[in-house]
């Protein structure tokens, strides 16, 4: 009988162990703390990181150059409202970015290509 007794002791002790630990491992919103790799990918929030695929610039991979006589190839770089998309998204390099915006500009100016679609 007293084996039992010690037996019940000893696990309400651990279950208050637990319990503290439970209490210590919560996060700043009242819920478990889940680790670094268990948040969403929040900017700016220290959640998890995620990985991007590296995106290649399609000059350098296709040895091509912008030109402003061709339309077709610098809409692809514009948005439907006629901005120029940046490079994060593109994946062009900063070299041939530069180039791409004067060439973008070029178009505009000779009707090419709109300044603005509404």
């Amino acid at each position: 009988m007293s084996d039992e007794l010690n037996e019940n002791e000893n696990m309400v002790e651990e279950k208050e162990v637990l319990d503290t630990q439970e209490l210590e491992s919560m996060d700043e919103r009242g819920g478990p703390e889940r680790g670094r790799m268990g948040r969403q990918a929040v900017p700016g929030r220290g959640g998890a990181k995620v990985f991007f695929k590296k995106k290649i610039c399609k000059f350098c991979a296709q040895k091509l150059k912008a030109d402003y006589k061709v339309p077709e190839a610098l809409r692809r770089f514009t948005t439907d409202r006629g901005k120029i998309l940046p490079r994060r998204i593109t994946g062009t390099c900063a070299k041939h970015q530069r180039a791409l915006t004067v060439e973008i500009k070029k178009a505009r100016c000779l009707a090419l290509l709109p300044f603005v679609e509404k």
